[in-house]
């Protein structure tokens, strides 16, 4: 472990992000009730303040909540994640202007090393409120601030930004006295600690420990015994005692899945053929993306289980590839030779899906001496081309003949609003009076 001492973080978050991001280039949705919903329009993936206060869930289903919307005015927004991504980007990049160790830990929200900086800031949260100040600025996108000694607790730290007016967005726990700290984490259920779920939080609760404080004042052994290594270095991260150090660079993922559930119900093996081709195609991007090569594809499709009176089928297929491969065509060709394998006809099919699996860095292909040489020599060098023209020109500007992009069985997102960043015929449109 790593003293605390030689430790701080800071956990840069943005404030209700999707909604935010959708605020940023239309201002007359602020102070209005405003949701962003799935793929196909489903569920409430991300709520305002003023939906929060209606008390809607997350993922709470669109269908259900529209006489809700009536009565108060909720605004529904079709999911635009080429715009939240390259919004995500900017906040990023802003962010590394402070500190050059920074972790991209999800979308909307990263920590960054705070190590060495004291001379340059009389406090950190005076840090802290320049970096609200600058990406607010430059992006119009809230965020708040959480700085402590570990993860966990600059993790904690934001959670109380957020909910505590007086920090003004920005909690620095390291400035705070210990009596303070611990009144405070008194006061907040153990369940809103970073990686405590449902089911922990009940058999915490169930040992006597309801709050944060609780758990921080616990035995860090006895919690090992119930619960594993894991809870015990929780324990001992609430005490300030980092754990975790900074992971700057993202781990390789060693399986990538491509799925989405279809606009309207396929029934024709053309369509998923399609549908198939599409989602390898993303899938091959991301692979290609983490300089990774796959061993073995896995197809899946289902009907819906929710249809009770249609007739049921499940079913996948691991197809292995003769050779790792990251270049598309190939793994189109697998995907597409597990889909003729497990489609059958007179079935309403609701999803369908690839994982590419075996993932490694390095590709093992020695090629063989019947194998058309020109094949392996380009594979590298055609996708490199077609990747730099999408990234150029836009996605799917050239794509695999089979992978269909305006098919009747997209996913529906009726309510989208324009990518405002990364399309130059979307740009946002100024008037000057």
């Amino acid at each position: 472990m790593v003293q605390a001492e030689s430790q701080v973080f800071a956990l840069v978050d943005v404030n209700n992000f999707y909604v935010s991001c959708e605020r940023a280039f239309n201002p007359g949705l602020r102070g209005k009730p405003v949701v962003v919903l799935s793929n196909n329009d489903g569920c409430a993936v991300a709520r305002s303040s003023e939906v929060k206060a209606l008390g809607v869930a997350m993922g709470a289903p669109w269908f259900m909540l529209k006489d809700l919307a009536k009565q108060h005015g909720i605004i529904a927004l079709s999911s635009n994640y080429t715009l939240y991504g390259d919004m995500s980007n900017r906040v990023m990049e802003i962010l590394r202007t402070f500190s050059p160790n920074v972790e991209v830990y999800s979308i909307d929200e990263s920590f960054v090393s705070l190590n060495g900086m004291d001379a340059m800031w009389q406090q950190r949260a005076q840090l802290g409120q320049k970096i609200r100040k600058q990406v607010l600025q430059w992006t119009a996108l809230p965020v708040c601030v959480g700085i402590s000694t570990s993860k966990t607790l600059a993790k904690m730290a934001n959670h109380i930004a957020k909910k505590q007016p007086r920090f003004q967005g920005v909690c620095d726990l390291t400035s705070l006295a210990p009596a303070d700290v611990d009144t405070i984490l008194a006061g907040i259920d153990v369940g809103e600690v970073w990686g405590v779920g449902r089911r922990i939080s009940e058999k915490l609760r169930a040992m006597g420990i309801n709050t944060v404080q609780d758990l921080r004042t616990a035995s860090p052994k006895g919690l090992r015994q119930h619960f594993g290594v894991v809870m015990e270095r929780t324990c001992e991260e609430l005490r300030g005692v980092s754990c975790m150090g900074l992971q700057e660079v993202a781990p390789a993922r060693q399986e990538i899945i491509s799925s989405k559930s279809f606009g309207e119900l396929v029934f024709e093996f053309s369509e998923l053929e399609e549908a198939v081709s599409q989602y390898m195609t993303r899938a091959a991007e991301k692979l290609r993306g983490q300089q990774s090569y796959c061993n073995s594809v896995n197809v899946f499709i289902h009907t819906d289980p929710f249809r009770l009176k249609d007739r049921q089928y499940s079913r996948s297929i691991t197809v292995p590839m003769q050779d790792p491969s990251n270049d598309t065509r190939d793994l189109v060709r697998a995907a597409i030779m597990g889909l003729k394998r497990i489609y059958r006809p007179g079935y309403k099919y609701k999803k369908a899906g690839v994982v590419l699996m075996g993932l490694s860095r390095e590709s093992t292909k020695q090629g063989t001496l019947f194998e058309e040489s020109w094949n392996m020599q380009t594979s590298a060098a055609v996708m490199g081309a077609l990747d730099a023209l999408n990234k150029r020109f836009g996605r799917d500007t050239v794509k695999i003949a089979s992978a269909a992009s305006s098919a009747r069985w997209t996913a529906k997102f009726e309510n989208k609003t324009p990518h405002y960043t990364t399309d130059w015929g979307q740009l946002p449109t100024a008037f000057a009076r």
